[in-house]
């Protein structure tokens, strides 16, 4: 089993994969920002799994999970979640890239979403609820006839 520092290392060098991504070490703890906004909350180095991440989309699905509360300091008010793991039960990397993605693009300038989406984004699919929004905008366009 990979120790919680393993699991950070590879969240932390997803989220850097991130267009306009950089890391930043306020109060002691890593974390990840675009444009000076904060994406993901990898904290302090330790042997247990902690990161906080913004999921519009996810979030009040995983509050019902007992590895997920909302993010203190009234950040859980605006969607942020906290996900913490003992080294037992650790999702895939892949899963918690996905929520780190999630992240990303809530937090993230458009500009910066549409240089992801431009890439073909990193391994999660775009929140279905962004879809929905951008199908429900094509059928309210008005067509030009030819």
């Amino acid at each position: 089993m990979a120790s919680g520092r393993n699991h950070v290392e590879a969240l932390r060098r997803f989220g850097l994969g991130l267009p306009g991504a950089h890391e930043d070490h306020p109060w002691g703890e890593l974390v990840l920002k675009a444009k000076g906004k904060v994406f993901v909350f990898l904290g302090k180095p330790g042997l247990d799994l902690k990161f906080s991440v913004k999921l519009p989309e996810s979030g009040e699905r995983l509050l019902d999970q007992p590895f997920a509360e909302p993010t203190g300091y009234g950040l859980g008010k605006s969607g942020w979640v906290t996900l913490s793991f003992d080294g037992h039960d650790v999702p895939e990397v892949r899963e918690m890239c996905a929520w780190i993605e999630e992240s990303y693009r809530a937090v993230a300038p458009k500009t910066l979403v549409k240089e992801l989406d431009a890439a073909g984004g990193k391994g999660a699919a775009k929140p279905a609820a962004a879809e929905k929004k951008t199908a429900a905008r094509r059928k309210a366009a008005p067509r030009r006839k030819a």
